[in-house]
């Protein structure tokens, strides 16, 4: 009876916390993300939406990582059909383009669309993305895309940087000490080039 009691209170804790999507990239960058937020007061579903990702071992490696980091944190993890053919399609005439280009916003575009999209369908009005993280994404870009789609789509977008106050550094203690899965490149076949 005392285990039920615990449950049920727990369960009321959470339904009154407000909810967010984060949108993982990765295990890495999402590490110190889904901490923020839940020390932030959020309950925190991640979103696994990366049809980027080549070639197929490498997509599986990374959603098994995330799926380590969920469990760690308690959080809900969504993970979205694995669609290479849409990337591509999204993406279609700007293969050429050099890493952090035109392609790539259109990738960021691409991701943060389908988060925005899935947080409508489960009507929740804040949505964020752990790609900002990373050293080598452009905090200020990724915000405007993630601002501009939320206007279309009447939610919030949380732009947060996750790498102010060593959050890179935060993210990679936590990684390492879950012996998650690094890549070496940042995810589509263009940028395995580089």
């Amino acid at each position: 009876m005392k285990i039920s009691k615990k449950y049920s209170l727990k369960q009321e804790q959470k339904r009154n916390k407000p909810q967010i999507i984060l949108h993982a990239c990765c295990a890495i960058c999402s590490s110190y993300p889904v901490s923020f937020l839940q020390d932030a007061g959020y309950e925190v579903i991640v979103y696994f939406y990366n049809p980027n990702i080549f070639p197929d071992n490498e997509y599986e490696k990374r959603l098994e990582a995330e799926r380590t980091l969920c469990k760690h944190f308690n959080v809900e993890l969504i993970e979205e059909t694995y669609n290479q053919e849409e990337f591509f399609d999204y993406v279609r005439g700007f293969e050429n383009e050099p890493e952090k280009g035109l392609r790539c916003d259109k990738c960021f575009t691409l991701r943060l669309q389908k988060t925005a999209q899935k947080a409508k369908e489960l009507q929740i009005e804040n949505f964020t993305t752990s790609i900002v993280i990373s050293p080598h994404k452009n905090f200020q870009k990724l915000s405007s895309i993630g601002a501009e789609i939320a206007q279309k789509e009447n939610l919030n977008f949380l732009a947060i940087d996750f790498k102010k106050k060593d959050g890179f550094l935060k993210t990679n203690k936590i990684a390492n000490s879950l012996g998650l899965y690094r890549q070496n490149y940042c995810g589509c076949k263009f940028s395995i080039r580089n």
